[in-house]
């Protein structure tokens, strides 16, 4: 038996080196402290305590009593430790992964022969584990959940038996990063040009490592736009982004895994396939009905259709319907704008044909409107006087006008294309020398094409700002009035927002943005007296 001069006394410390108790070597009493040793605790050959740090799965720390560190530890309440009994306690030869399962052995000898009595292991950063000795080595396993002690202290503790006395040895244990694998996929594939396609990607451990992955991922969308960073949740990270060209498609999309203490970065890749968007088209014309000679003016407006977004580009053909050639003009803004002289009203009302050429982005589209083209004023023997009443279709008041050399003009605003194309009638009252006479004819109204504005506040922002995002949308002249319905608000790496608009205008406020340069989108969808229309801006996060 060791004599009380000979015992060592053991300290014990919480993760942060903080001392929560130490046993007596005389009393064997576990005392819970807030201080180091006391002098009389300094007794082992090696000139102090035996420190044991008890962190995570023994609650040792809180609340500090003796009843709890004795029911904790009572593998160790009697512990009377004594250097020279042990052989070096020893762990595996290579370092471990983290999360792998490493086995350690302790062996205890005195002597040659073969003790009993059980072995008490903590292990890092857990509980102690008790495990029997045989044929005097004791086995256990244990899985690392964190690297960031690394390397960390393997404590072992033989609780004694009748005939040998207690002992402790410690030796250390690497454990490195798990590897992890990270697989990237996306939805819809394929996407239209300017659809939000939202890509996902998933951060695994490889075997024999274990857990979740924390960190960011970078995506790099292939197609020359800044990368976009996001946080890993349980494992995941999900952003979205719209492409602007099919030019690069398939485009190869790549994720970078940070990595972290505990997981080794990783990268992977992914495809999206882009195919043209398709498209709507309006025409209109006017004067609408013009006289043979007076030059019409048509325009031809092509807009992506939902979910397709952005400006088409190209060419549009126009055939005014009277066997003339046919015109081609490229879009400036979504729009072609022609100037026409009809030479006869033979063959009014005429059919303007205006067809889309399409594009590598956008596919095709075509849309008719009519002209009506009245015969040129002619000379006759007299004038009518009075006047004209004119009825236009669309449930409004009646316009009367006075003619004046045998003309009467009026002007009207149609508010909605509902009913087009609306007929009119002009009425002559007559006067003492003409009798009184009516007049149709047809008016096509088409929705005013419209021009949508976007502006993101505050820009530039930080990291940490919520972004207000506002588009005004305004009809295109001629087109007046207020456009209604909504507007579809976006910025990449969030998902998009539909607002109604109010009085022309729809705001909707984004979580902080990463650091770096943001595509802002707004896609008005239009209603039935406007045309869709889409805008965009960049947002820049310093």
């Amino acid at each position: 038996m060791l004599t009380p001069e000979r015992a060592c006394g053991l300290a014990l410390t919480d993760r942060d080196g903080n001392y929560i108790a130490v046993i007596d070597p005389l009393s064997h009493r576990v005392v819970p402290t807030l201080s180091a040793p006391a002098p009389h605790m300094a007794r082992c050959d090696a000139g102090g305590p035996v420190v044991c740090t008890v962190v995570d799965g023994t609650d040792l720390a809180a609340p500090r009593d003796s009843a709890t560190l004795l029911g904790a530890l009572s593998a160790l309440r009697n512990t009377s430790v004594h250097g020279a009994s042990w052989r070096r306690f020893a762990a595996a030869a290579h370092p471990g992964l983290m999360a792998a399962r490493n086995q350690f052995s302790g062996v205890f000898p005195d002597q040659g022969s073969t003790g009993g009595g059980t072995l008490v292991t903590i292990i890092g950063r857990s509980a102690p584990v008790s495990t029997p000795l045989t044929a005097g080595t004791a086995t256990t396993g244990h899985v690392y959940t964190a690297a960031a002690a690394n390397p960390y202290t393997v404590t072992a503790t033989y609780d004694g038996d009748a005939d040998f006395t207690t002992s402790v040895g410690t030796d250390t244990q690497s454990v490195q990063p798990a590897g992890t694998a990270l697989a990237v996929v996306s939805a819809p594939d394929p996407s239209t040009v300017g659809e939000l396609v939202t890509f996902s990607a998933t951060v695994t451990a490889l075997a024999p490592g274990a857990g979740t992955p924390t960190g960011t991922v970078t995506f790099d969308f292939g197609d020359g736009t800044p990368t976009v960073t996001a946080t890993a949740v349980g494992g995941t990270v999900t952003v979205t982004h719209a492409y602007t060209t099919t030019a690069g498609s398939p485009y190869t999309v790549s994720a970078t895994y940070s990595g972290n203490a505990d997981f080794s970065p990783a990268t992977g890749t992914g495809s999206q396939s882009l195919y043209p968007a398709a498209t709507t088209m309006e025409v209109t014309s006017g004067p609408d009905p013009a006289v043979v000679g007076q030059p019409v003016t048509v325009t031809a407006t092509v807009a992506p259709a939902p979910p397709g977004a952005g400006t088409p580009t190209g060419t549009v053909t126009v055939a005014f319907g009277d066997a003339t050639p046919p015109a081609t003009a490229p879009l400036i803004g979504g729009a072609v704008t022609l100037m026409h002289t009809y030479t006869s009203s033979l063959s009014s009302p005429y059919t303007i044909t205006a067809t889309y050429n399409s594009s590598s982005d956008f596919t095709g589209s075509v849309a008719t409107a009519t002209q009506t083209v009245l015969p040129d004023a002619t000379t006759t023997a007299g004038t009518p006087t009075g006047t004209v009443t004119f009825s236009f279709g669309d449930g409004t008041s009646t316009a009367t006008a006075t003619l004046s050399g045998g003309v009467a003009t009026v002007t009207h605003p149609y508010t909605t294309t509902t009913g087009s194309p609306f007929t009119l009638t002009a009425t002559y009252g007559g006067d003492a020398s003409f009798n009184g006479s009516t007049g149709t004819d047809t008016q096509t109204v088409t929705r005013a094409t419209t021009s949508t504005t976007v502006i993101s506040t505050p820009n530039p922002s930080t990291t940490g700002d919520r972004v207000t995002v506002t588009a005004t949308v305004v009809p295109v002249a001629p087109g007046t009035g207020t456009p209604t319905g909504t507007v579809t608000l976006a910025i990449t790496g969030r998902s998009p927002q539909a607002v109604p608009l109010v009085n022309g205008t729809a705001s909707a406020s984004f979580n902080p943005l990463p650091r770096g340069t943001h595509l802002v989108t707004g896609n008005y969808n239009g209603d039935v007296s406007f045309a869709p229309s889409s805008g965009t801006t960049l947002q820049t996060v310093n």
